[in-house]
């Protein structure tokens, strides 16, 4: 990440960072005047007080960041599902903007664990993820919800659009043939998709996609379901 403020300038100075072996990155200083002796050893002074301090608040966020990822996966956890949601729901109905959500579960996920085993479980999990991921844009959210379970947090977007974002999540899962101990195992999912009205509360705006999707495991799965 790079954190720009200020202007271009004609000198400049620039420091790595480093505490213990460990880069923590590089400062770079710029004016219109050449520095003089006196205020590089004063940068170089500051710089080395700076640097623990900034090597703690580097390791906090990574603990943070930890805490709320899905270690297999990848993807946030429960743990910071209901706090995101909220808080995108405030924003939403704030901003009288659209916020949608969809419900995925691998289909017949337990017979692929009896089946291939856990090991082929885990990597049919990482496929999934994998493959969500790369339908979304950079502000949309994915959480492993539990078990085979993902949910999909999408700014910004109409339920005609979440629907149609769903039903190419499903198509990829699908056309995706995963390769485990060579041998080819077709993987699908059904998904569940709500939008946020303006009475909602948490639980109603959630239920409605998890029933959604659940309507959609009883009608065959493999398939996408609005809700009413």
């Amino acid at each position: 990440m790079e954190i720009k403020q200020g202007v271009m300038g004609n000198y400049l100075c620039s420091y790595p960072l480093k505490v213990e072996g460990e880069d923590l990155g590089e400062i770079t200083l710029m004016r219109n005047r050449e520095f003089t002796h006196a205020e590089l050893d004063l940068f170089q002074n500051l710089l080395c007080t700076l640097r623990y301090p900034l090597k703690n608040a580097t390791l906090y966020h990574k603990a943070l960041k930890m805490a709320a990822t899905d270690e297999l996966t990848q993807t946030l956890n429960r743990v910071s599902f209901n706090d995101t949601v909220k808080h995108e729901m405030n924003w939403a109905k704030l901003n009288s903007a659209h916020l949608s959500v969809i419900f995925l579960d691998i289909d017949y996920f337990k017979a692929i664990n009896d089946q291939y085993g856990h090991d082929c479980g885990d990597s049919t999990l990482v496929a999934v993820a994998k493959l969500i991921k790369e339908n979304l844009r950079k502000n949309d959210t994915v959480f492993r919800f539990g078990g085979e379970e993902f949910v999909i947090l999408i700014n910004q977007m109409s339920l005609k659009n979440a629907e149609l974002l769903a039903k190419r999540i499903r198509s990829e899962i699908e056309r995706n043939i995963l390769v485990y101990d060579k041998k080819p195992i077709k993987v699908t999912a059904s998904l569940g998709v709500s939008t946020l009205r303006s009475d909602d509360s948490f639980d109603a705006f959630i239920k409605r996609a998890d029933h959604a999707m659940y309507k959609a495991k009883a009608n065959g799965r493999n398939q996408v379901v609005l809700t009413d």
